[in-house]
């Protein structure tokens, strides 16, 4: 059983890849470097997607946030990277990274990335009353 950090991504079979539902996993507890000043960034990183035919393992993404610990990266540019290598490795039909970052120098930081497959439309909202 691993517990070292990893920039490999598991992945699973969709057990329902014929049906549109949403997984959301929060990871409050997502750290990397200031590349400027190598003080620590504290982070929630918040993960939304619908899969296509693969799913995100769990611990292999833990694994795979782990290894920002020691990396220097801008907020923007960590979020959006991130945003990158899950699409590589599940080709969902919708993800959206919702990353907000603890206070630096007195400013909060939020950035928000999505990826949307292109032949997918996302179905209306219901709302029930």
């Amino acid at each position: 059983m691993s517990t070292e950090a990893s920039t490999t991504l598991g992945t699973f079979p969709n057990p329902n890849p014929e049906r549109d539902y949403t997984i959301h996993i929060d990871t409050p507890e997502f750290t990397c470097l200031c590349p400027l000043t190598g003080q620590p960034d504290f982070a929630s990183i918040d993960i939304e997607y619908v899969p296509n035919e693969l799913c995100l393992e769990l611990k292999a993404l833990k694994l795979y946030f782990w290894s920002y610990r020691d990396r220097g990266a801008f907020h923007e540019a960590v979020t959006n990277q991130i945003l990158s290598d899950l699409a590589a490795a599940i080709e969902p039909r919708f993800m959206r990274i919702n990353a907000e970052f603890n206070v630096r120098g007195g400013v909060y930081t939020r950035v928000v990335v999505e990826h949307r497959a292109a032949d997918w439309q996302a179905p209306e909202l219901v709302e029930l009353a």
